[in-house]
């Protein structure tokens, strides 16, 4: 069906929502004296650390500082708190067993990418992984999207981008690929639709039953969501 399905990684296969809170958490605790609360952290689900510390913190310097707690504190806490979501797994495997090239579009860097990728038994089901620091400009922006394409030789109308993120569809829309909203992620159905994807899917496995066909003939509807 399609010759490429790209994934955001948390929210999307990684069920690291919590993790990451918890991390905000520790991380605004100690260099504000309270925790931001759950919602302005969520807003930013999606774009690189350092672009979310600055938007949090007091100076550039803080920024840094905050960054560097913030991993210190994940390096400690993720393995025990990152899983995939459920059905991830069997969902990469029927699609390479259809020829269907499967890589990973993420605003996390390179290591800790591939750690979480272990953590959740994935690493061994994609055939790449497109992280923050190996792009100038990271997702919203359409250059970690385009990069991918690239490395698998795909033409982005035969690709489709499933994300949870709004940044991930407004990167995946860039390119010119499609793009189908997860629902199984933090941010709710309306700020999914505002950014106009091709699909809605309520779950994982949903993958499996958009038809590119549709969409190559200009017939496709956003399926199979509400």
């Amino acid at each position: 069906m399609w010759s490429g399905v790209f994934f955001d990684l948390d929210g999307t296969l990684a069920d690291t929502v919590e993790l990451i809170l918890k991390c905000f958490r520790f991380t605004t605790k100690k260099h504000f004296g309270q925790s931001l609360p759950d919602a302005d952290v969520v807003a930013t689900l999606g774009i690189p650390l350092p672009v979310q510390m600055k938007g949090f913190a007091r100076s550039a310097e803080e920024a840094e500082l905050m960054r560097k707690t913030y991993i210190a504190y994940q390096d400690i806490v993720h393995d025990e708190m990152v899983q995939s979501f459920p059905g991830a797994s069997s969902v990469l495997r029927a699609l390479r067993s259809n020829g269907t090239k499967i890589a990973v579009v993420t605003s996390k860097r390179a290591g800790i990418a591939k750690r979480t990728l272990e953590c959740c038994g994935l690493w061994e089901s994609v055939d790449l992984v497109v992280c923050a620091d190996q792009v100038q400009r990271p997702k919203p922006h359409p250059e970690s999207v385009n990069l991918a394409l690239s490395e698998l030789g795909l033409e982005p109308d035969r690709v489709v981008f499933v994300g949870d993120s709004p940044f991930d569809l407004q990167a995946g829309k860039g390119a010119g690929t499609r793009t189908a909203a997860a629902l199984w992620g933090p941010f709710n159905l309306e700020e999914l639709l505002a950014e106009e994807p091709d699909f809605v899917l309520d779950a994982i496995e949903d993958v499996l039953e958009i038809n590119a066909e549709e969409v190559w003939s200009g017939t496709a509807l956003p399926s199979p969501g509400p």
